[in-house]
């Protein structure tokens, strides 16, 4: 029991959790960031083409899903890149193709997020 424990005190705890809205708006939002996690339109453009203002849409968002847009995004990043580092994808590949401006971008945001580099977090699986 105790070899386990020691495990267990080693692994980073990682924020797998993405909460979906009910509303159609937010989920035709949401359905796009998914599919697409490198779409970079801000929620002033996806306002537009949901017709409702952006303030609107960002209390729906926290009320919803108890994060702002800001942090949804970025978590449907984080839970593509994983998926995508398990892959074996490069970590420049996997930055340009979430939408960052540059790889040392990406690795910041894995690191606040996960607690590790990308590299140092496939090593530790």
């Amino acid at each position: 029991m105790k070899v386990i424990l020691d495990q267990l005190s080693h692994l980073v705890p990682t924020p797998l959790y993405l909460p979906l809205p009910a509303d159609q708006r937010l989920r035709r939002i949401t359905d796009n960031l998914v599919r697409i996690p490198g779409n970079r339109t801000d929620l002033n453009g996806f306002a537009k083409k949901a017709g409702a203002s952006a303030r609107t849409l960002a209390r729906l968002f926290v009320k919803e899903t108890g994060l702002t847009f800001g942090a949804w995004r970025q978590q449907a990043r984080l839970l593509r890149a994983l998926e995508w580092l398990a892959e074996d994808r490069p970590v420049t590949s996997i930055a340009l193709d979430l939408g960052y401006e540059s790889p040392s971008a990406f690795i910041a945001m894995f690191r606040r997020a996960v607690g590790s580099t990308p590299g140092r977090y496939l090593k530790g699986r």
